[in-house]
């Protein structure tokens, strides 16, 4: 109950931030190769144009021709091609608006246990809870964590972010921004498996300090012919050896654990 609780705090803010995402003004976004752009001059409809942003970073414009724009703004865009209008002598005044009808040169990667993975545009600076939001959210087999890979300044760099911790603690500080280039990877949650004599063997999710007692209720119990007594658990060591070890009922399981329930021999 506790759990879901918070799963459904956690998918709220997403929404939230989402929704701060898409308020975002366009004009402080940076132009770059293959963006779709509608350019029109106020009271020119005859200079109004759709095109795309080249691979030189560049835009051709009626009248005057060729017009680098590539890591410009869109405000400051506008600005350079009713200078150009002006200075050619083509308008007295030229009032020029920029709408981005596709945006493909600024992406952020969203992979891994997420409902939607892929390669999702990016409007100027937006945290890992955005853009969770934008791809779908965690999926069900998704765990607390995720991996974020930023390159600042030509330097990458790797950062993991427990979600979870991240909402109870209410520290939104840990939500880090991202850019361009950008790569989240939500980790899958964790699992254990169980077999032998319970009632449904097989893997299931490992959630935070769970008992021995606890997977044994998730198998749906022993069988008629199990037994408590003589746990075991199949579990790697520092070595990444696996080695069988006796526990109780109250251990807690670690990841990749396999416990073994035994028949009873009475």
């Amino acid at each position: 109950m506790i759990k879901k609780f918070y799963a459904a705090l956690l998918m709220m803010l997403l929404v939230v931030s989402a929704l701060s995402a898409i308020s975002a003004q366009a004009a402080d976004m940076q132009l770059g190769p293959g963006d779709g752009l509608k350019i029109a001059v106020f009271g020119n409809p005859d200079l109004s144009l759709e095109t795309k942003v080249s691979e030189s970073g560049s835009v051709t414009f009626p009248l005057i021709g060729n017009v680098s724009i590539g890591g410009l703004s869109t405000a400051d865009a506008e600005k350079k091609i009713a200078g150009l209008l002006i200075s050619g002598g083509f308008l007295l005044k030229a009032q020029v608006n920029i709408m981005v009808t596709e945006l493909q040169s600024q992406q952020v990667s969203m992979l891994g246990q997420v409902l939607r993975p892929g390669r999702y545009p990016i409007n100027g600076t937006r945290t890992v809870t955005d853009m969770l939001a934008v791809a779908g959210g965690v999926g069900p087999d998704g765990g607390d964590t995720a991996t974020i890979i930023r390159t600042r300044d030509g330097k990458t760099s790797k950062r993991v972010v427990n979600l979870v911790d991240m909402i109870h603690s209410a520290d939104m500080t840990r939500d880090l921004d991202l850019m361009n280039g950008d790569m989240v990877y939500v980790d899958r949650a964790p699992k254990f498996y169980i077999y032998g004599e319970v009632q449904h063997p097989g893997g299931y999710r490992l959630e935070r300090n769970m008992s021995v007692t606890q997977a044994l209720s998730i198998g749906g119990g022993l069988t008629p012919r199990g037994t408590e007594r003589g746990l075991r658990i199949k579990r790697r060591d520092a070595d990444g050896k696996t080695v069988m070890i006796g526990v109780q009922n109250d251990d807690e399981l670690k990841p990749d654990d396999v416990v073994y329930v035994k028949e009873s021999l009475f």
